[in-house]
């Protein structure tokens, strides 16, 4: 009886001991992947997919490889790896495809703002707008640019322009000051 007591007692102090040398390391790996910047998000989530829908139609997707959310004066979420977004018309059918490397939430703004080779694509017409920020403003439902973005169309042509001004579906939009190429196989 003795031996088993002895027995038992080392085993519960050594699987003890290895569970805390464990859980240490392992917060340790934990906070250092976590932190982005160096600061350190409230909640973290890899992989996200989030869909949104209305008296079930689909309306957008979101995509991210990693989603941070920050809490406090002025809550925000983030995407430091890159988003993909997808607009749906009435029918299901895709409309539009935003991608960017970064992304940034503000809650208090109601504003989301795409940075870094961010790309955005008509599927319906097949234009293509690239640029390295871009504004959406969910307030007045609109996207907007005040950078320099290149517009390139379905039939080849390629705009350049000082900025764009879009609705929310990114279904009709304006190039600001557009300048650049146009395709002349008919004259």
């Amino acid at each position: 009886m003795f031996l088993l007591n002895k027995i038992t007692k080392s085993t519960l102090l050594l699987v003890s001991g290895v569970l805390f040398i464990s859980c240490g390391t392992q917060e340790f790996s934990k906070n250092q992947l976590l932190e982005y910047d160096g600061k350190f998000p409230d909640e973290s989530a890899n992989d996200v997919a989030i869909t949104f829908s209305e008296s079930g139609r689909l309306n957008l997707e979101i995509f991210a490889p990693l989603l941070n959310k920050y809490n406090g004066d002025e809550p925000y979420m983030d995407c430091p790896e890159g988003i993909k977004i997808i607009s749906y018309d009435a029918n299901g059918e895709q409309e539009a495809i935003l991608t960017s490397e970064y992304a940034i939430s503000e809650e208090a703004t109601q504003r989301m703002e795409a940075r870094t080779h961010v790309v955005i694509t008509n599927v319906k017409n097949g234009d293509t707008l690239k640029t390295e920020k871009i504004i959406w403003d969910k307030a007045s439902q609109r996207i907007y640019s005040d950078v320099e973005v290149r517009q390139i169309r379905a039939d080849g042509t390629v705009n350049i322009g000082d900025g764009f001004d879009a609705d929310e579906r990114f279904t009709k939009y304006t190039v600001r000051n557009p300048r650049g190429e146009i395709i002349a196989n008919d004259l």
